[in-house]
């Protein structure tokens, strides 16, 4: 129980009846409503925060409360670094004792992500933590990045990527786009389809924002091992808190942290229902 390397939580999926969820956290109210949800659905997930959240949330700060959570939980969790993209802040959330970390190398050419990479990986093989890694482009922007286009994942690279830098799961982009969809998103079943039968590595989904629940089950049926959630939370953050102070216009502090917790106990116990998690200790 409590924390655990994300390895350990993707390879106990023997088939395609589930996926890992992996859900951004900023504050501690996050972090306990995710472990709420999770001990409340008595199944695992995972705890993440992207390198372009943290001037709102400093890792040096966060990063201890998140594994503090983990290590306190009923139930597994794995501690991740999201969209990781400088070796200061892998290595940081490395040191803080996080069991994974991601790094985004999607911007660079095949070659320069197979070489970065693989240094990450070099590094967290002596800490005994996994690595993400990402080929193709999800569209959309994470945190404080600048919003790309979607580039899909090609088989022929991600064999290649997965094979060259040894990582533990790899992204990959059929069609999803972070943040807030403008409009429907077109996924590409019949890449992934193609990915998954082409590489052993758990592959993951971002960019999960907006999708439905048949949206969902296609990815997981297909291949999709992990799926990350952040817009949902942060928006359903929002709203509660939002509807607190106007059924309560001299809700205090207190008040607002009760929300922001429920808030996200709500929006994960959703996302993991629909991702088949429940009871799968």
């Amino acid at each position: 129980m409590s924390l655990v390397k994300m390895s350990e939580l993707l390879h106990s999926i023997k088939d395609n009846s589930y996926a890992i969820g992996s859900f951004n956290v900023s504050n501690m109210e996050m972090a306990m409503g995710a472990i709420r949800a999770a001990e409340k659905m008595n199944a695992p997930i995972m705890i993440q925060i992207a390198e372009g959240r943290l001037r709102y949330s400093p890792l040096e700060l966060l990063g201890p409360v998140m594994v503090a959570a983990a290590k306190y939980a009923s139930v597994p969790i794995a501690v991740h670094l999201d969209h990781g993209g400088t070796m200061e802040t892998i290595k940081l959330a490395l040191d803080i004792g996080f069991t994974s970390v991601m790094f985004d190398g999607s911007k660079y050419p095949l070659e320069e992500n197979i070489k970065l990479t693989k240094e990450v990986k070099a590094l967290a093989d002596g800490y005994g933590a996994d690595v993400e890694g990402e080929i193709g482009k999800v569209g959309g922007a994470e945190g404080d990045y600048k919003e790309v286009d979607i580039a899909i994942t090609s088989v022929e690279e991600a064999e290649r990527f997965a094979k060259e830098t040894g990582i533990d799961a790899m992204a990959v982009a059929i069609g999803t786009a972070h943040g807030n969809y403008k409009s429907e998103p077109k996924l590409r079943i019949d890449r992934l389809q193609e990915i998954a039968a082409a590489v052993s590595c758990p592959l993951v989904l971002h960019g999960g924002t907006g999708l439905t629940a048949d949206d969902f089950h296609n990815c997981i049926r297909n291949g999709i091992k992990k799926i990350n959630i952040a817009t949902a939370s942060y928006d359903s953050v929002a709203r509660y808190i939002k509807e607190t102070i106007s059924a309560k216009p001299d809700a205090n502090y207190f008040d607002i942290s009760d929300a922001a917790v429920k808030a996200v106990t709500e929006n994960i116990v959703k996302h993991m229902e629909i991702f088949g998690l429940k009871n799968r200790l």
